[in-house]
Order: structure tokens, then sequence, then C-alpha cells
């Protein structure tokens, strides 16, 4: 099958991966495209994205690490983009008996015919890591160079549609004038649009000036679209989700509009309005099967909390933050209104966020009151103020990385000081917030701290102290004390400080039990 080969492709890949101008970037990627006829150009634009064009084909990460460490790299290229792209497609339809043993066969044989730069680009593109230094919105720019179409036309686009390789299609096949006709769709969602963090109120104001600063819910994301009685809901991974949150559905349907999109949170709320821990609402909005769903319903009710609205009965994408929040509060029932207060006042705005967090949300938001929305994107008109705990914790143990930090050691295992049981006590893994140089850094040093392996986990002396944030500390049978750390990322690593320094176990249970709370460490107590 002729077309662009794979190995032309990993080259740009990886020479874009190594260029540090967004420019540069995206000029690379453009002149690739230009070279390719409209079906290719779909597909390539899907992988630069990190997705298959084909959805989810029943292969994961550890299918694909066994066929990596069962296989060898072929000498010479064979696989082009149009051939990988039906071999994907073929995998994908696999079903019935035997069809589990036939995709791994399949999958080893993908990868043994492919180049060791081809493996290391399908690895990550097969696992959802791919990670080629070309963002979505270098992408982006990088389509509409290729197709001569303006990048304000595509953004938009691309977050009516939520699929970028759709946009390069429309682009190729209609131009400029084909982008525009994109309109909002109903039952069609868009990608969520999201927020950069400042460091404080002050950080914020002096960004935004005056600002609506609202309460910051620990829930799940949702968007509910209605057109007449038909109501559907949507997670912010775009996964439809209308059976499981029947209380949505009424209260939307009940709306004086005909037709909607609202954007907000679900949560599962306390008797005195406090929510639950997060992993309760998830529990219940995590559910997949009808049966129980009402006695669901009756012990662990769902609340909707909305905070912005795309559509009231006409488009408001293009109005500012203060329009739409017109329409939301005009409505929907104050309860179901996220809680607001405008302010350029920073005492006033540091109330409001103590405020939020006594009542046990995750912070605040502060938004500009003239923000368009962008879909996708960590705009700077929205900025999270959300404290996070610290903890100085012990590595325990260490795994080797997979794709570009197959050589470094990346997952910490992370344990709290017993001074009662003696020793560590594991409370999970992260590899979040590590630099290049961090994790060359540990990985020296953990190698030198070295006790024995195990697989892929190397166990060490408990001796490096990390500096660990995390949002939450959360019940898990997984642990030994029955107690995990949700997002946990790691700050800094403290060679300065001994292991006896580190946190204790009884700290760790004093947040969870809430003895000590993100109020008292935001007021300062």
């Amino acid at each position: 099958m002729s077309g662009l080969a794979l190995s032309e492709l990993v080259a740009v890949v990886e020479a874009v991966r190594g260029t540090r101008s967004r420019k540069a970037k995206a000029t690379a990627l453009a002149e690739l495209l230009q070279r390719l006829p409209p079906d290719s150009l779909v597909i390539v634009v899907a992988w630069l994205c990190g997705d298959l064009p084909q959805g989810k084909i029943g292969i994961g990460p550890a299918m694909v690490w066994g066929a990596l460490k069962a296989g060898a790299p072929a000498p010479t290229t064979s696989w082009t983009v149009a051939s990988l792209d039906a071999e994907l497609t073929a995998i994908g339809r696999l079903a019935g008996k035997g069809s589990g043993t036939e995709r791994k066969r399949r999958v080893a044989a993908l990868l043994d015919a492919a180049t060791e730069p081809e493996r290391r680009f399908l690895t990550g593109l097969l696992t959802g890591e791919l990670r080629q230094g070309a963002l979505v919105g270098v992408a982006t720019e990088a389509v509409a160079l290729a197709l001569s179409v303006p990048a304000p036309a595509v953004r938009r686009a691309a977050m009516l549609r939520g699929d970028l390789s759709e946009v390069a299609a429309i682009a190729a096949r209609d131009g400029e004038s084909g982008l525009l006709a994109v309109r909002l769709e109903l039952f069609r969602p868009l990608q969520p649009m999201l927020a950069q963090t400042a460091a404080d109120v002050g950080e914020a104001l002096a960004s935004l000036g005056t600002a609506a600063f609202e309460h910051k819910l620990d829930g799940a994301r949702i968007q509910a679209h209605k057109d007449g009685d038909r109501v559907q809901v949507f997670t912010r991974h775009l996964r439809n989700v209308t059976g499981a949150v029947p209380e949505v559905v009424e209260l939307v349907r009940g709306l004086p509009a005909e037709r909607a999109v609202l954007d907000g949170e679900v949560l599962a709320l306390q008797p005195d309005g406090r929510p639950h821990p997060f992993q309760a609402t998830m529990t219940r909005f995590g559910r997949r099967k009808t049966e129980g769903l009402a006695e669901a319903r009756r012990s662990l009710p769902l609340t909707a909390v909305f905070f912005d609205a795309l559509l009231v009965d006409e488009e408001l994408l293009d109005e500012p933050g203060e329009t739409r929040r017109a329409a939301l509060a005009g409505l929907l029932p104050e309860a179901h209104v996220i809680p607001r207060l405008v302010t350029d006042a920073p005492v006033a705005a540091d109330a409001f966020v103590l405020a939020a967090l006594r009542a046990g949300h995750e912070g605040a938001m502060a938004k500009g009151l003239d923000a368009r929305w962008e879909a996708g994107a960590r705009g700077s008109q929205w900025l999270k103020l959300k404290p996070a705990w610290t903890l100085d914790l012990v590595v325990l143990a260490v795994e080797w990385g997979s794709g570009r930090r197959s050589r470094s050691l990346s997952n910490l295992h992370l344990g709290a000081r017993d001074p009662v049981g003696g020793g560590f006590v594991m409370l999970g893994k992260t590899f979040k917030g590590l630099t290049d140089a961090m994790l060359a850094w540990q990985t020296e040093r953990l190698l030198a701290l070295e006790e024995h392996r195990d697989g892929h986990v190397v166990h060490v002396r408990p001796e490096l102290v990390v500096e660990v944030a995390f949002n939450e500390i959360q019940a898990s049978p997984r642990y030994p004390a029955g107690l995990a750390l949700r997002f946990a990322r790691v700050r800094a690593h403290r060679p300065d400080k001994d292991a006896a320094q580190a946190d204790t176990l009884e700290t760790v249970r004093s947040i969870h039990d809430g003895r000590r709370t993100l109020a008292d460490l935001y007021a300062g107590g």
C-alpha cells in the first residue's frame, strides 16, 4: 500500500519534540500535512492529537508493553500511514471467541514490523501517552497553515466539533466557508473550558482586574443539553451519562427554555449542604447499570450546580461571561447556580475564598467579566484559587517509567512515618510534577539507595524525603493504613531533611478526619 511512510511521520514528530519554538513546530507539522491526501491527513491529525480515528480498539498498556518485551524492532520500516491505519481498524473489529488472543498476536506483529523510533511513537499512541511536543493548539495552527485557512476559524470549528481531525477534513474539502458553517449542535458535547492557576487572590486580581469569584466545587463536571423534553448529560470527557443522573435530567427538562446547553458540576451533598467526599460522589456518578439506581438516588442524591450557559434559546458562545451568567441566573433556581462575588477588593475576595473552603469546597475560581468561551483551552480569563495540602513523605520504592521516561526512575512509592508501629506506611504513588532535571537527579539518587528489585519496581532504603502536594486524603483498601493521597504531585526533593523529620501517620489521619482543614491552612491556622 503506497502513501506516506510511517518513518517519515515519526522523523518529523521526533524533530518537533526537540524544537522549542511554537512557530517552528507548527511550520514543520504543516509542511508534513501539505504532502498528504485528505484521507491520510485526517488520520495524521488525529494521531498528532494522541487519538485513534477508530476510537477504543481493545489495546491496553499491558498488551503493548508485553508485546514490546517479547519482540524486537525491525531493521527497516514497512508501515505506511494508510497500512497502519488499516491494521488498527482490523484489530478494532476483532470480536468473539479467541479475539483476545488474536488481538495480542496482531499487536505483537505490528510492533515487530516497526523500527525502534516507530515503536516509541506507536507505544505512546496505543497507550494514550503520546508526547510528541505538538499539543493540540500547535496541531491546530499546523492545520490552518497547511490548508491556508485562518487559525481562528479552525480553533472555533474544533471547539464546536470537539475533533480536530474532523475539522481538518472540513477545511480540506470546503475551506474557510466550511469552517464558518460549523455551529453549536445540541447533543454534540463541547470540550470543557479549562482554567490556569493563580497563586493567590492578589495575583488573580492583578491579572483580571475586577473579577467574578465563584466557589470551586469538588464534583464531577457535566454538560447538559436540552431540546424540548429531550435531555442528555455528558461528562468532561464527552461520555453520555444521562441514565446515571435522573436528578439532573428532571431539573433541566423542567427549565423555562426550549433549548439550552449548560456547564456545571454534579455532587453529592450532606443534609447540611456540605459536600460528601469526592469518592462518594463518584461512587454514585460512576454507576454504569440502572439496577438499584432508585435506591442509590434515595440514599445518595446528586445535586447539579451550574456556572455557565452556552446556549439558552440562542447561542451564547461569543458573548462575554457577564451575559452568559445573566442568562444562567434567569433560567435556574438559585440553589442550582454557583455562588458568586464580583469584586476588585482583595480583602473581600479572600473572605469569599475562605467561606468556600469552610463550606467544604475545593477553593474558588476567578473569572474575567468579559471572558469568552474557549473550549478545551486553559484560558487566562479563568483562574483557579485552590490551596493544596503538602506533606513531607519518604520514598519507599520507585518504578521505571514508560515512553520517554523508560530510562528514568519515575513513579514514586510514598510513605508517612509511623512512630507507634515503627517504619513507614505507604500512602500512594505519583510521577506527577517531575521535570526532566528532577527525574535525572532522583534516578541517580535512588539507584544509590537501591536494596532490591521486583520486576520494574526498585525498592530503596527509606532515606529520601519528598515534598508532596495533594488535594485530599481518601479512604483506600489498597494501602495498609486504609488511606491514600488524591492527586498527589511532587513539589520538591528534600535531601536537606532526614527521614526522621518526615510527616507522621497521625498528621495524615488528622487531615482525613477533618481535624485539620484547608480553611485552617488558608487562614494561616
